[in-house]
C-alpha cells in the first residue's frame, strides 16, 4: 500500500471513479446547485517546499531524512483543512528533518540534540491528527520525530493478560502480533489502520467500545515516557490510590510533555459470541430516551450508536428519525439475553427492530470506514465536509443539540449557502452521550478552508456555551486550543505549565499544543 501524501489513508483505497460518480450523484440530490468540478492533487515534487535549515549531528544522520515528499507528508495531519491546503498546493510550515529512531536510546539522543540546540520537535505516530497536532505552526526549524520503527509487541504476560508494546506500532500490526496468542487490545478508532498506539495514548483516543472502556486510558496499565528531564516509567498495577496518577499526566499530553516509547496495555480474549440488532424510531427524542435507558441499564453494550435521520439515510439508506445500532460481545458466554433486554428497553420507547443480525449496522460500519475517503473526494469538488464532536450530560443534551444544530445551520446558510448537518452518538455513558456532528456544505474552490474555519468557530462557541466539551476524543492540538484554554480551570492550567517547565525546560516539545 502507498500512503497518500495529501489525503487520508492509502492511495489504493481511495474512491474509484465509479464510487466518486455515485457519491456525487447522491450529494447533488440534496445540493443540486453546487459545482462538482474535480480538482486533482498536485505532485509533491512540484511544490515549492523550502530547503531544510537543519543539519543533524553526524551520529544521528542515519536516522534523518530531508526528502521533499517525506517532509510534506509529515507537515500536516488529515483534517479537512489539511487536505484542502494540500490539494491547493499551499506549502506553509514544513518540518526540516524527519527523524526515525530505531531504539529508545535514539529518542533520548534526538531529544538531547533538540533541547541543546533549542530545536522544536514534534512526536509523530501515524499522522492522522485532525486538530493540527503534528503541524509545525511556527517559524523555527523543526524536527518531526516519527516513531514508526518502534513497532513491536515486546513482551506478553498471559497470566495478567497484558502486553508491553512499543508506541510506534500501527493498529493492524499490533493486532496481528496479538492474534497468535488469542488476545486483542480491542481498540478500533476510525483511524485504526493509519494510527499508532503511541498516538492513541498521547491523544486519549476513543475506540471500539461504546460503554465502559471507551478511551485508551481504560486499557492502559503503565507508561514509559522519554522527556528532556529524564525517563518516566510508572509501576505496573491494576489500580492504585498512591497520589495523582503519573500515567494520567502523560495520557492526552499530545507530545508536549514527553515522548511515549512503550506501554503495558490490558488485553482481552478474542470475542467468541456476538449479538447485533438495529432499531428504528419515528421520533428522535424517543430514540434519545431509549439510548439513555440502555446506557443506564448496566448492560454495557459494545456498540450503542444512535444515528439521526440524516446520518441514517446518507450512510445506510434507512429512513427513520432515529436508528440505534446495538451490539454485545463476549469471550466467555453467549450474549443474546443482554441484547434481548436492550431491545425491550428500546421497545418501551417506541423502537422497532429493523434487523436482528445487524444488517443496517454492517452497512453503516462499511460506510464509516469509507467516510474519510468520501470526504477527500468531496473536498476535491469544493465541498465543505468535516466533523466535530463533544460530550455532555443527558440533562443538557436537548439544549446543546438545539444550540449546536441551530448555530451550524445558520453558519452554513450565511457562509456556504446550503448544506446538511448530521448527528450520531459515538459513545454513551450513564450520565451522558458523546454526540458527533457532520457537516456537508457547498463551498467555493479556493475558499473552503476559510469557510470551514468560520463554521468551526460558530459551532465551537455553541458547544462551550451549552455545557459541552470542546473535544471528546479528537484531542486539542492547535485547532482546539482557543476553546480548551477557556474550558480548563485556571489552577490546572498553571499546574500544567509548571509540569511543562519541569519536564521540557527548553520548551522544544510540540510548541503550541495544549499550552501557549
Amino acid at each position: 500500500m502507498t500512503r497518500s501524501w495529501w489525503g487520508w489513508g492509502d492511495t489504493e483505497e481511495a474512491l474509484t471513479a465509479e464510487e466518486s460518480e455515485a457519491l456525487v450523484a447522491r450529494t447533488s440530490a440534496f445540493l443540486p446547485a453546487h459545482d462538482f468540478t474535480d480538482h486533482a492533487p498536485p505532485s509533491p515534487d512540484d511544490l515549492p517546499a523550502p530547503p531544510s535549515r537543519l543539519r543533524p549531528p553526524a551520529a544521528l544522520a542515519r536516522l534523518c531524512s530531508t526528502g521533499q515528499a517525506d517532509r510534506l507528508s509529515h507537515a500536516r495531519g488529515k483534517a479537512f483543512r489539511d487536505v484542502v491546503r494540500n490539494l491547493e498546493g499551499r506549502v506553509e510550515a514544513v518540518p526540516d528533518i524527519i527523524a526515525r529512531p530505531e531504539s529508545e536510546q535514539d529518542v533520548l539522543d534526538l531529544l538531547d540534540w533538540c533541547s541543546t540546540s533549542g530545536t522544536p520537535v514534534i512526536p509523530y505516530g501515524g499522522g492522522s491528527s485532525v486538530v493540527g497536532g503534528v503541524e509545525p505552526r511556527f517559524p523555527a526549524p523543526a524536527v518531526s520525530l516519527d516513531l514508526g520503527r518502534l513497532d513491536q509487541v515486546v513482551e506478553i504476560d498471559r497470566t495478567s493478560r497484558t502486553a508491553r508494546i512499543q508506541a510506534g506500532v500501527h493498529g493492524p500490526a499490533l493486532e496481528n502480533q496479538l492474534r497468535p496468542h488469542g488476545l486483542t487490545l480491542r481498540h478500533y478508532p476510525q483511524s485504526f489502520t493509519h494510527s499508532t498506539l503511541g498516538g492513541w495514548l498521547a491523544t486519549r483516543a476513543g475506540g471500539h467500545f461504546a460503554t465502559l472502556a471507551t478511551h485508551i486510558d481504560d486499557l492502559t496499565e503503565s507508561l514509559r515516557v522519554v522527556t528532556p528531564a529524564g525517563v518516566s516509567e510508572s509501576r505496573r498495577l491494576p489500580g492504585s490510590g498512591a497520589g495523582p496518577s503519573p500515567d494520567r499526566l502523560f495520557l492526552g499530553s499530545e507530545g508536549t510533555l514527553g515522548v511515549i516509547t512503550e506501554a503495558w496495555m490490558r488485553l482481552q480474549e478474542r470475542p467468541r459470541w456476538q449479538a447485533k440488532a438495529s432499531v428504528s424510531f419515528t421520533k428522535y427524542a424517543d430514540a434519545v430516551r431509549a439510548t439513555r435507558a440502555i446506557a443506564q441499564s448496566g448492560l454495557y453494550p459494545s456498540n450503542c450508536r444512535l444515528l439521526d435521520a440524516a446520518e441514517a439515510f446518507l450512510n445506510t439508506g434507512v429512513q427513520a428519525d432515529g436508528l440505534l445500532l446495538l451490539a454485545f460481545e463476549s469471550a466467555d458466554h453467549p450474549v443474546d439475553a443482554w441484547l434481548d433486554r436492550a431491545l425491550e428497553l428500546a421497545a418501551d420507547h417506541g423502537g422497532t427492530v429493523t434487523a436482528r443480525r445487524g444488517e443496517s449496522g454492517s452497512a453503516w460500519r462499511s460506510a464509516f470506514l469509507r467516510m474519510p475517503y468520501q470526504r477527500d473526494a468531496l473536498a476535491r469538488r469544493s465541498m465543505v465536509v468535516e466533523t466535530f464532536e463533544t460530550a455532555c450530560t443527558w440533562d443538557a443534551f436537548e439544549s446543546l443539540h438545539e444550540a449546536v444544530t441551530t448555530a451550524a445551520n445558520a453558519a452554513i446558510a450565511e457562509i456556504c449557502g446550503a448544506g446538511v448537518v448530521t448527528c450520531r452518538f459515538t459513545h454513551v455513558y450513564p450520565d451522558g452521550p458523546a454526540p458527533y456532528y457532520g457537516i456537508y456544505a457547498t463551498g467555493r474552490w479556493g475558499s473552503t478552508v476559510a469557510q470551514w474555519d468560520e463554521l468551526k468557530t460558530a459551532v465551537s462557541e455553541a458547544i462551550l456555551a451549552n455545557g459541552g466539551t470542546i473535544t471528546h476524543h479528537h484531542s486539542v492540538g492547535r485547532d482546539h486550543r482557543p476553546w480548551y484554554d477557556r474550558q480548563r480551570p485556571d489552577p490546572f492550567a498553571a499546574a500544567l505549565s509548571a509540569a511543562k517547565d519541569a519536564l521540557d525546560p527548553a520548551g522544544v516539545l510540540n510548541p503550541g499544543v495544549l499550552l501557549r
